[in-house]
């Protein structure tokens, strides 16, 4: 069980890394002009997101493996619950992120470096009341 959970965060760094910088990434690709400068953070971007998706696909392996190995805990844990909730909105936002890296890439961001910069705040908030759930098991 041990393993499992080492994997499970080793995954949930990876996943929170690229969760972190895509977001920044978006914020510098809204001021690029030249049509290299573009082509260039496309490509990171898409590289970038690969590696995150990766981590979450890990994370939730991991996750739900460890889960299984000792489901007795499901039935009252009622912080559980509300992690799982957590990490299904932070699946969201990841999806999010991959049509804004969609927009990017045809051309049609909507969206300002000002809201890039909001945005990559989320998964912070997420991650800190993720940790405050598994650490203090308030409920």
């Amino acid at each position: 069980m041990l393993w499992t959970k080492a994997a499970h965060l080793f995954f949930l760094i990876a996943w929170f890394a690229g969760l972190f910088y895509l977001p920044r990434l978006y914020v510098y690709h809204c001021e690029v002009q030249d049509k290299a400068g573009h082509a260039r953070f496309c490509t990171m971007e898409r590289r970038l997101y690969l590696m995150t998706t990766l981590g979450m696909i890990g994370t939730w392996v991991f996750g739900v493996w460890t889960l299984w190995l000792g489901p007795q805990i499901w039935l009252h844990a009622g912080w559980l619950h509300a992690k799982l909730t957590l990490v299904v909105l932070l699946s969201a936002y990841h999806g999010w992120l991959k049509t804004r890296l969609r927009a990017f890439a045809q051309g049609r961001n909507d969206k300002s470096a000002k809201f890039y910069r909001a945005m990559n705040e989320v998964p912070t908030l997420l991650l800190a009341a993720i940790v405050i759930l598994v650490v203090l098991k308030p409920f």
